[in-house]
């Protein structure tokens, strides 16, 4: 992932840069099983991605998007427009996606969004936000990725 303009230098916005890590191998998984039929596989791997974005999304909304959205509001409010439709079709994977032939079209059309918004936030978002946001403001993301927690699996776990 980027590393070029040093935002990862931030605790926070190195934590959600690796969050988009277990992601993108997530993602290339689902396709696999696409590609071998394994629909079940498919859901399990859409609520393994659903496990890291939820505290991901969580930090990104309630702390860095607000105050980047006074600068950047169609950006901000297109990316949070991605979440929710993401969201929606990883959702289906608790429901009766086994009898949805439609299903693994939608998740793989979806994956290609969040694939597609990974690279927004890596070569906009987390950059603009190093030069946009103030220490208060930093305050806020921190405090809302403690509420959060983290999206990455614990060592052991």
């Amino acid at each position: 992932m980027c590393e070029y303009c040093g935002c990862q230098a931030l605790e926070t916005i190195d934590e959600l840069a690796q969050e988009h890590e277990p992601v993108v191998t997530l993602i290339s998984r689902v396709r696999d099983a696409r590609r071998d039929g394994a629909i079940a596989r498919m859901a399990e791997l859409a609520r393994e991605i659903t496990s890291v974005l939820g505290p991901h999304t969580q930090v990104e909304e309630h702390g860095l998007f607000p105050p980047m959205a006074a600068e950047f509001p169609e950006q901000i409010a297109a990316l949070e427009a991605e979440h929710r439709r993401i969201e929606s079709v990883l959702g289906e994977a608790d429901g009766p996606f086994l009898t949805d032939p439609g299903w693994p079209v939608r998740l793989i059309e979806a994956l290609d969004l969040l694939r597609e918004h990974i690279l927004k936030e890596q070569d906009g978002v987390f950059p603009a936000a190093l030069a946009t946001l103030d220490p208060d403001d930093w305050e806020v993301v921190e405090k809302a990725r403690a509420e959060a927690g983290s999206g990455l699996p614990r060592p052991g776990a």
